[in-house]
């Protein structure tokens, strides 16, 4: 009897894993770029036909749906009581021939847990809802979060009225050609939402090298970038000594080479990244006389951000005066690291221990939509690995068992809050 209970869970699990990809494949076919992977962008006719496919399949599901004002989309299994609402899903935007797991993994995991929570257990004590919020990426227009911030009221007009996409559209104009406008600011946010919880491919390889199915996320790191820029003086390559020079790519690099050094030394889980460099006059005989870099920091502590933030400045002055150059420091990004919900972590983790779920407590060092509920709601968010931490690529993958751990992970922990 033991050995046909097993068998059976093996077929669930492998036809739920097969419909999981199933899903994904058909949600990517409405975005297929011609030049690889999926291009879904906020407003475009792409993002509009993935979001109607979705809501086709949530009525057939008998889900309530809905468009807000902006474009977020859900899909609502009503509860006993109405008045209080627990929200799962992700966003249906890509970036430029992405993957297809990143962002819409979680809204498939939503209605999928969803559906199975309706089936074997009926109508719940609150609100079930999914949604497939419109954007979060930024890839069409230099602003993100859009969906989510919009739900959480911290979001207006002003902020994107004005925005153009890199072909000149002007946000407003693609958001009503959409067939969507702006929220009523006069509103307050929404006063049913009770909790969040989120499911997303981790974007990077500590599940996969750790051989875990599952990632319970306890902090999405914060984050600091900055431009640093380095004024030396041009010269002739030939006849300027190399003692007599101010040369601007020197200093940078040597600015570069102490601040990631630093970096190491301080150890995981802080990250520094310079993923920028740019030249001037940039020619191969002419001693650079200005340099550009930017500085991606993030660390789930505060403090620690801002200690190495004094650091690494304090570094770069010292070696500006080494060199006889001129350096700014520009800061241009600043967000403080964000906890998730500390009773939501336990009771995932209970969960995952009761259907013996591999999984682990990490940290996010990747920014998502979670980020902008915590400070509003209760929030979670569960990881699931990323095949060689790829994404934002066509060679974006998850395996399938994964795929299907993820989403019983969230079924065991949606039935908590909606049922209990």
């Amino acid at each position: 009897m033991t050995d046909l209970i097993n068998l059976q869970g093996k077929l669930e699990d492998e036809n739920l894993a097969k419909n999981i990809v199933k899903r994904l494949e058909w949600l990517g076919s409405f975005a297929k770029d011609p030049e690889g992977g999926i291009t879904r962008l906020l407003y475009s006719q792409q993002w509009t036909d993935t979001q109607q496919a979705l809501k086709g399949w949530m009525e057939t599901e008998g889900l309530e749906v809905k468009f807000d004002e902006v474009g977020n989309l859900s899909g609502i299994l009503k509860g006993v009581n109405q008045t209080e609402t627990v929200l799962t899903g992700s966003h249906i935007d890509t970036v430029k021939n992405g993957g297809l797991y990143d962002g819409q993994y979680g809204i498939v995991a939503g209605i999928l847990a969803l559906i199975y929570l309706k089936e074997h257990y009926g109508t719940p004590k609150r609100n079930l809802e999914v949604v497939s919020l419109a954007e979060e990426e930024g890839s069409r227009f230099p602003y993100c979060f859009w969906g989510s911030k919009n739900i959480a009221g911290s979001t207006y007009k002003k902020d994107v009225e004005n925005l153009a996409d890199p072909n000149g559209v002007i946000f407003s104009e693609a958001m009503s050609e959409a067939g969507f406008n702006y929220r009523d600011e006069t509103k307050s946010p929404r006063q049913d939402l009770k909790v969040f919880v989120e499911v997303h491919v981790e974007q990077g390889n500590i599940l996969e090298t750790e051989e875990k199915s599952v990632g319970i996320v306890k902090c999405i790191v914060g984050q600091r970038r900055f431009t640093i820029e380095v004024n030396g003086e041009a010269n002739h390559a030939g006849t300027t000594p190399m003692g007599y020079r101010k040369d601007a790519s020197y200093a940078a690099s040597h600015m570069i080479y102490e601040t990631l050094n630093m970096a190491k030394r301080y150890g995981d889980p802080l990250v520094a990244t310079v993923g920028r460099i740019d030249i001037s006059p940039n020619i191969a005989n002419v001693v650079p006389g200005k340099a550009t870099f930017t500085l991606d920091l993030r660390h789930i502590d505060k403090n620690m951000i801002s200690h190495f933030t004094d650091r690494f400045i304090k570094k770069i002055n010292d070696i500006s005066l080494e060199h006889g150059v001129e350096t700014t420091v520009e800061k241009w990004l600043d967000t403080d690291p964000i906890p998730m919900d500390p009773e939501i972590i336990e009771l995932i983790e209970n969960k995952c221990k009761e259907k013996h779920l591999s999984y682990k407590v990490m940290h996010s060092g990747a920014g998502h939509d979670a980020q902008i509920f915590a400070p509003f709601i209760p929030t979670a968010m569960l990881f699931v690995p990323s095949e060689k931490g790829i994404s934002h690529n066509p060679d974006e993958y998850t395996p399938p068992d994964d795929l299907a751990e993820g989403v019983k992970a969230l079924i065991g922990t949606l039935y908590e809050l909606a049922y209990k």
